[in-house]
């Protein structure tokens, strides 16, 4: 995608002064983007981990898809030329008003930690070119409706928001995003309590307006704009009874929704055409032009939109004069001349105020589908989170100073889990010296609240159907503090609830109704101690633990473990101790696990009774497995431990999944050959039929397709394996070449995605090498090594990424090529500290060019 100089002009303001510093006096056009990154959180509540997601192949779940298609292109969004070359690299944020969700912040950090530090950079250089004012706002924690929520919630869900901005970006936050922009007074006066200076809404949301009263004017008259009428362009003030107020801006409706649903962001012809003309040409000193969209609009929901974005932020905007800022610091140059007065109760999706998260409204609707099940949904949840107040107040009075402020405070532990962070944390706020079991019992109830807290999550209501993942998530939260509360007070609020969930009747027949939806979607999803310790059993078949490992968010410590087999039968003993990192909580197991070979597991688990006892039950079941009888093993099996089992099912998704590839590595072995002798026995035949361009026979082009395939995927391994030595990556380079042309001759489809993500890295690993590696004996040839790699991936049309690639390069480029050999270093003499000589230049230029980078100015 190219974009060019649109042919429109700016619109020029009669008081244009161009003596005037933009930044620091409120004078001409400026431009706000504001886009609201958010994905529900999507985590196990038992394993506080995203589980594979089907529907997000070839990625293992949304996030990750969105990560892809989204967050990373924005955080090193292209401009490129008319020949398709990277002429610059602009991260996004640095121009984009952004809020990202803190669910998803912390998703960010773990998964992709680069990205992560982009966006938080991207808000320090906005704060050093806008005066001291960035570009992220917060966002209310967990993206609940807050004019639905009780005062307590409310007050929770800002205080958290604005702490985990805190730690990230580190600042306090000047404005905080509502979730779906829902607000009511009640939530304005909070927001102002919390020390929010700002936030933005939808224009359909203000009810009427006028200047904000003077000695000049006591009275201004009022404007009613209740039907959208309100003015974008500049700020207003909103008044509490009391006197406090809140400043506010309403976003461009028409623009933002463009955006959304149209082809604005399609070329910067269109977004510059369609900034200039929500321009008003009056008088006013300054205006601003704000929209605001979900931020995967730009590149998720519309491919390649980041591309325009960065054109516009860099380019466009600033050759017709526009200054490209944020709210907050337009708020410091221009303080707002008008106030407003909100509807009672609103949403941006919703025209019926926030009934889309408690009625059937209508709004998210699919066809002939009802949303009757909100109402009830609301209720159940409602009538949960009264009944865990009660047990919260109760236990938390015994065991903390002050309950609430504590867990306006924990926070601060779901930051940061760290067994340091949490004794602190807890030394902090506990009434009294707390035992070990009252630890864990303040950590549950805390836990409770928080699960209370993410069971409101607006996703939940959002769509058209309950059994959704959104409505099915937010009832694993719900019965996650059900089962805690139980733990915690001894109390049974489980089937009260399920009996209010069938007031909420599903769409989809084979639900009926909420209570089925949580019978069959959620209560599969509960995790116990004796499920992990049945996971690390299974699994230590076929992974080696260390004394002490992380298993998802337990704590695994090897106790004990010994592994024998008899002809085809594996059996393990050991014995295990488990810590969950969010609780404290702690149990102590003995196992056995036979492998009877292929799919066929027999796991029992018991709670350790003594060493004695265990070292009898271990002694016994290894005397049996002499025998080498299954069926005798799983007899004995069931008399010591019980008749309860687990198998493979019981794993958790990922590792069953693992296993489930290394079970039939064998027979996919066996298969690769048989397919390879069915390919070279018949060879001279499919090239016939491809000669005269007949259909070559399924089962032949199969067989073609697995073979050339197979071999592909062993040399690059073996390539992978060698990156060390030139000669040898050469020789796996010139095979892979011919692989790449018999694949292309015979029409081949590799279909072989492990192979695309290991060129990708050892095209990264290569790049490094030659941009970082301080011995320039071989740089020429590891240069050529990597052309050749390049050019190798674009033959076996894998539909390899060179994006990483790019980035690495574009940055050594202008760090270190272009300023030590053609700018002011090399002019200053300053040649000697460039790791290159003047020969190498050239090749490093050509590799650019080979990534499509735009080096022609140096070359």
């Amino acid at each position: 995608m190219t974009f060019t100089a649109p042919n429109s002009k700016a619109i020029p303001l009669a008081h244009l002064e161009s003596n005037l510093d933009p930044l620091k006096v409120a004078n001409g056009v400026y431009i706000t983007i504001h886009g609201h990154y958010y994905q529900p959180p999507r985590e196990n509540p038992y394993l506080d981990t995203i589980e594979r997601q089907p529907s997000a192949y070839p990625f293992h779940d949304w996030n990750e898809r969105i990560l892809h298609e989204c967050y990373r292109p924005n955080a090193f969004a292209r401009i490129i030329n008319d020949r398709g070359e990277v002429i610059n690299i602009v991260n996004n944020f640095e121009y984009l008003s952004f809020n990202i969700g803190p669910t998803l912040m912390s998703w960010l950090q773990m998964y992709d930690i680069e990205v992560y530090q982009k966006i938080i950079e991207a808000d320090q250089k906005s704060c050093q070119r806008l005066n001291g004012h960035g570009n992220a706002i917060a966002q209310v924690y967990n993206h609940i409706i807050l004019p639905l929520a009780n005062q307590r919630d409310k007050t929770t869900q800002i205080r958290w928001g604005k702490a985990d901005f805190k730690r990230r970006f580190g600042r306090d936050p000047e404005g905080m995003w509502l979730a779906e922009t829902a607000v009511d007074y009640a939530t304005i006066e909070t927001l102002i309590d919390e020390g929010i200076k700002f936030t933005i809404l939808a224009p359909s949301q203000a009810e009427r307006c006028r200047p904000l009263v003077t000695k000049r004017d006591p009275e201004p008259e009022w404007l009613e704009v209740g039907g959208s009428q309100i003015d974008p362009t500049r700020p207003y003030r909103c008044f509490l009874k009391d006197g406090r107020s809140i400043d506010i801006f309403f976003y461009d409706g028409p623009i933002s929704r463009d955006m959304g649903f149209n082809d604005v962001l399609s070329d910067t012809d269109h977004l510059v055409g369609r900034v200039a003309q929500a321009i008003k040409g009056d008088h006013r000193p300054s205006q601003l032009i704000s929209a605001a969209t979900d931020g995967e609009t730009f590149g998720h929901h519309k491919a390649g939109t980041e591309k325009c974005l960065a054109y516009a932020f860099t380019h466009d905007f600033p050759k017709r004069g526009w200054v490209v800022t944020n709210y907050a610091h337009y708020l410091s140059i221009c303080p707002p001349t008008w106030e407003v007065e909100l509807k009672p109760v609103t949403a941006w999706s919703c025209s019926h105020g926030v009934e889309r998260w408690q009625d059937d409204c209508g709004c998210g609707g699919g066809g002939d589908w009802h949303q009757k099940w909100r109402k009830p949904l609301r209720n159940a949840l409602n009538w949960l989170r009264d009944q865990l107040i009660k047990v919260y107040k109760e236990k938390g009075s015994i065991l903390l100073r002050d309950p609430w402020l504590t867990r306006d405070e924990y926070i601060q532990v779901i930051l940061d889990r760290s067994p340091e962070s949490v004794t602190e944390f807890l030394m902090r706020h506990q009434k009294y010296s707390l035992s070990d079991a009252e630890k864990i019992d303040a950590l549950r109830l805390l836990e409770m609240q928080r699960h209370t807290l993410l069971m409101y999550t607006s996703c939940g209501w959002f769509f058209d159907e309950l059994s959704r993942p959104e409505g099915t998530q937010i009832l694993r939260y719900a019965a996650r503090a059900l089962e805690l509360a139980g733990d915690i007070a001894g109390i049974h609020l489980e089937s009260e609830f399920v009996l209010r969930l069938k007031l909420a009747l599903s769409n989809v027949e084979i639900f009926g109704h909420g209570a089925q939806v949580y019978q069959h979607l959620v209560l599969p999803a509960q995790i116990s101690f004796k499920q992990v310790a049945a996971h690390y059993a299974i699994s230590s078949l076929f992974t080696t633990y260390q004394p002490l490992q992380r298993v998802y968010c337990y704590d695994a410590e090897k106790l004990d473990y010994q592994k024998q087999q008899i002809g085809s039968l594996t059996l393990a003993v050991g014995q295990v101790g488990l810590t969950s990192e969010i609780t404290w909580e702690s149990h102590n197991y003995i196992f056995a696990v036979l492998h009877m070979g292929g799919w066929d597991f027999h796991c029992c688990i018991q709670p350790f009774n003594g060493r004695l006892r265990y070292t009898q039950i271990k002694e016994q079941l290894f005397t049996s497995l002499k025998q080498a009888s299954a069926a005798k093993m799983i007899i004995e099996m069931s008399q010591l431990f019980g008749n309860q089992s687990f198998d493979l099912q019981h794993l958790f998704a990922e590792e069953r999944h693992r296993i489930m590839q290394q079970v039939t590595n064998h027979t996919k072995q066996r298969l690769d050959q048989l397919y390879t002798q069915v390919y070279r026995d018949n060879y001279g035949i499919l090239v016939a039929f491809q000669r005269d361009e007949l259909p070559v026979p399924q089962e032949l082009q199969v067989a073609a397709e697995i073979a050339i395939a197979y071999r592909c995927l062993k040399t690059i391994t073996a390539l992978e394996q060698t990156t060390d030595d030139p000669q040898t990556i050469g020789t796996h380079l010139v095979e892979l070449s011919a692989i790449a042309q018999e694949a292309n001759h015979l029409r081949c489809n590799l279909r072989i995605p492990e192979a695309k993500q290991t060129l990708e890295r050892l095209i990264l690993q290569l790049l490094w090498q030659v941009l970082h590696d301080d011995d320039p004996t071989y740089l020429e040839t590891k240069i050529e090594l990597m052309s050749q790699t390049i050019a190798v991936a674009n033959e076996l049309h894998l539909g390899v990424s060179l994006a990483k690639a790019q980035e690495l390069y574009y940055n050594c480029l202008f760090e270190d090529i272009v300023p030590f050999c053609f700018g002011e270093k090399a002019a200053q003499n300053h040649y000697s500290y460039c790791r290159w000589t003047p020969s190498q230049i050239l090749p490093l230029l050509g590799l650019g060019q080979k990534l499509d980078i735009d080096v022609s100015a140096w070359l």
